[in-house]
This record gives structure tokens, C-alpha cells and sequence, in this order.
């Protein structure tokens, strides 16, 4: 079961947060997402549960709970659809077409 964690502090590791779910069950994975150009967290992650039974239970237990101070939201994870995220089409370069002026002139 893959689950989605929100209102995550944002000093909160992979390990924290594996070990907060390991309480409920068996780990496959945990994952802070991080901001791509800065490397720090989004305050959000995912968590892998090989057990169904026991991430609902986690999933129970610890949404709406207290965790590094703040408020965790904590429900089972959607899979992405194509209109989710927007996408950057800016490929870079942009200006162009100018160069030198002087040289056209001779």
C-alpha cells in the first residue's frame, strides 16, 4: 500500500520517517520529496507498506496526529494522473535571432 504523508516538519528524514510507520508494520520504503534546485523538503512523502491491513491501520492512527509539532495528513496515495503536474516546456535558449547587427550591414 502506497501511502501519502503530509504536514511534515521539514527537518524530518527518510529514516524519521520510516521509523514513524515501522510502529504499524513492515516498511518497503520511505520517501521525503525535496524541491528539486534547493534539496530541501516539501514537507510531504510517500510510504510503502507491504501490508495492506497494516497501512490502513497506520493510516488510522496516525492522520490528524501530533508529530515534530505540527498536524500530519495521512490517507492512502492516488496514483498520478497526466493533468497533476504541470509540465515546464521551457527547453531553454529564448532570445535569439539577433547576433551581431553590424555584421548584416556590409
Amino acid at each position: 500500500m502506497n501511502i501519502f504523508v503530509a504536514g511534515l516538519s521539514y527537518q524530518i528524514t527518510d529514516a524519521d520517517l520510516k521509523e514513524l510507520f515501522e510502529e504499524y508494520g513492515e516498511v518497503s520504503s520511505a520517501k521525503i520529496i525535496t524541491d528539486r534546485d534547493s534539496h530541501r523538503s516539501k514537507g510531504y512523502g510517500f510510504v510503502e507498506m507491504s501490508n495492506d491491513e497494516e497501512g490502513q491501520h497506520a493510516i488510522e492512527e496516525l492522520n490528524d496526529a501530533e508529530y515534530d509539532g505540527r498536524t500530519l495528513s495521512v490517507s492512502v496515495a492516488r496514483p498520478r494522473t497526466e493533468g497533476d503536474r504541470p509540465r515546464n516546456n521551457n527547453r531553454g535558449g529564448g532570445g535569439g535571432g539577433y547576433g551581431n547587427r553590424d555584421s548584416n550591414r556590409y
